[in-house]
């Protein structure tokens, strides 16, 4: 008798059906084991996959999330994506999901009808490193160099930030995605922009990603402690423009200095497609 499994498919940073990131959700995943989700992360094929499961700490829910190649411990738009499906019936102005970076708590707004317009997640606080082999980064990239020092911001997802001249440079971006597996990382991503408006580009081993909601965070982190945005203050970030899928991503940085306080992201989605998986 073949198992039966009942998935949503929600387009991720974007209102409009059919662009930003594509996210599929497993809504009741507890009779499958890492095997079997693996399995089926990679038989859908987007950046990263999601399973729902009963809550183990303080959270409405535990939730594993895979990509097609490996499980991670925390990414963006699978939560935010994640916690937009359940409070479409929940019905809460919060949803705080378990991770493997610990609990992430989602705020939504709502219109007069009741309806999600927005939503939030304050992410796990990242740690900083230097990058040493900046030269062999930028020979991948194709750049001479980097506006703003490239550091490493890690959240349970890892992520290099180079900062480029301005939009058109980023654009003109096409690295080998076999080259950029070689820095180990999640994703190198490269950005330009200043204030609350910037763009970004994020390259993993599997190509280029329409929405990096663990990269938002750490952009806004790096503007501001490198003097080209406001503690405190929203941005807005664009991306997957140049893969067809434009995605609209929103975040904050509190703290001063050096020292980050606190670190949000936010964004909206919409549900495309409901579907079952038997096998």
């Amino acid at each position: 008798m073949p198992r039966t499994l009942r998935y949503v498919h929600i387009d991720v940073f974007t209102d409009t059906p059919l662009t930003g990131n594509q996210l599929a959700v497993f809504t009741d995943a507890r009779e499958l084991d890492a095997a079997t989700m693996q399995a089926l992360a990679q038989e859908i094929g987007f950046s990263e996959t999601t399973f729902v499961l009963p809550s183990e700490v303080s959270g409405q829910v535990r939730i594993r999330i895979f990509n097609p190649r490996e499980e991670m411990l925390f990414a963006g738009h699978p939560v935010l994506g994640t916690a937009w499906v359940l409070a479409t019936s929940l019905q809460r102005a919060v949803i705080e999901l378990e991770t493997g970076k610990g609990v992430v708590p989602v705020e939504f707004d709502r219109d007069e009808s009741g309806a999600l317009v927005f939503g939030r997640m304050v992410q796990p606080t990242p740690t900083i490193s230097a990058v040493d082999d900046t030269e062999s980064l930028f020979a991948v990239l194709g750049v001479r160099g980097s506006v703003l020092p490239v550091e490493l911001y890690d959240n349970g997802a890892t992520h290099i930030v180079v900062t480029l001249d301005d939009d058109a440079a980023v654009a003109a971006l096409s690295p080998d995605p076999a080259a950029i597996a070689l820095f180990g990382v999640t994703g190198v991503n490269c950005v330009s922009g200043a204030g609350s408006l910037w763009k970004n580009r994020m390259f993993w081993p599997g190509g280029e990603d329409a929405a990096t909601g663990s990269a938002a965070g750490p952009i806004a982190c790096h503007g501001c402690r490198h003097g080209r945005g406001e503690w405190g203050e929203w941005i807005e970030i664009s991306q997957g423009v140049e893969i067809g899928r434009p995605s609209t991503l929103f975040a904050r940085a509190d703290g001063a200095g050096d020292a980050i306080d606190r670190v949000l992201c936010g964004g909206r989605a919409v549900v495309v497609a409901r579907g079952e998986f038997r096998f």
